[in-house]
């Protein structure tokens, strides 16, 4: 199932190359209105592109892009923090545990009311303007440095994605189209696009949605989504 925008302009997405390896990135400008979501208006769990325009058909016409955002459980449901609509899905979660998502530190993606963000979960606080937020981990680039724990080029190959703030704050979202280490990734964000604060969003699932490509992958379940729409005047 697939959406075509319904004014066709140049798609948001491109395919870049760092390090012999191939990534697509998706811009945001200032048109753009980004959303995250992980349920249906009844509070069923979206595990598809397909899912979410069933779910919002009228919102669906609109899509630019749309990304999966952030790990989540066998069920569908988020595996820490989704705040949706300013209402808070899943809490945050600070617990130790095993997997990428507790490979600390890790951190929060977040979009408020003017403003947008990438923090460690341990410094970020959820106030009343977050209307939008997930949690995922590890962070790739935190401050200009890359996570310590992070390998320079470790043995685990997978396709990745995630999403990084630059300077000025615009959003770029990334998704490989080969097969990397974690540490190419996050040097991709901190060297390639020159994004100081950037997380990751999962691996081996991870998935993009860009209709003016014609390209909608389906090949694995997924939890939250990160929506990025642009609405007519």
């Amino acid at each position: 199932m697939s959406t075509a925008h319904p004014w066709r302009k140049r798609s948001p997405c491109s395919v870049r190359i760092f390090e012999q390896s191939h990534f697509t990135v998706c811009e945001v400008d200032a048109e753009m209105n980004v959303e995250i979501y992980s349920t249906d208006p009844k509070g069923n769990p979206l595990r598809s592109f397909a899912d979410y325009e069933r779910a919002y058909p009228s919102d669906a016409r609109y899509v630019r892009f749309g990304m999966n955002a952030g790990m989540f459980q066998a069920d569908g449901r988020p595996l820490g923090l989704l705040v949706q609509r300013g209402r808070v899905i899943h809490p945050l979660n600070r617990r130790s545990g095993w997997g990428n998502f507790y490979l600390k530190p890790n951190g929060i993606f977040f979009l408020g009311t003017n403003n947008a963000g990438v923090a460690p979960t341990d410094k970020f606080k959820l106030s009343d303007d977050v209307q939008w937020a997930t949690q995922s981990g590890p962070l790739l680039v935190i401050n200009g440095q890359i996570n310590s724990k992070l390998a320079p080029n470790g043995d685990s190959r997978n396709i990745r994605n995630g999403v990084g703030i630059m300077r000025d704050g615009k959003l770029l979202f990334a998704i490989s189209e080969d097969r990397v280490s974690f540490g190419r990734f996050a040097r991709f964000f901190r060297d390639g696009l020159d994004t100081p604060n950037a997380l990751y969003f999962d691996g081996s699932v991870s998935s993009l949605w860009d209709p003016e490509h014609g390209r909608e992958d389906d090949r694995q379940e997924l939890g939250p989504l990160v929506i990025a729409s642009e609405f007519p005047e």
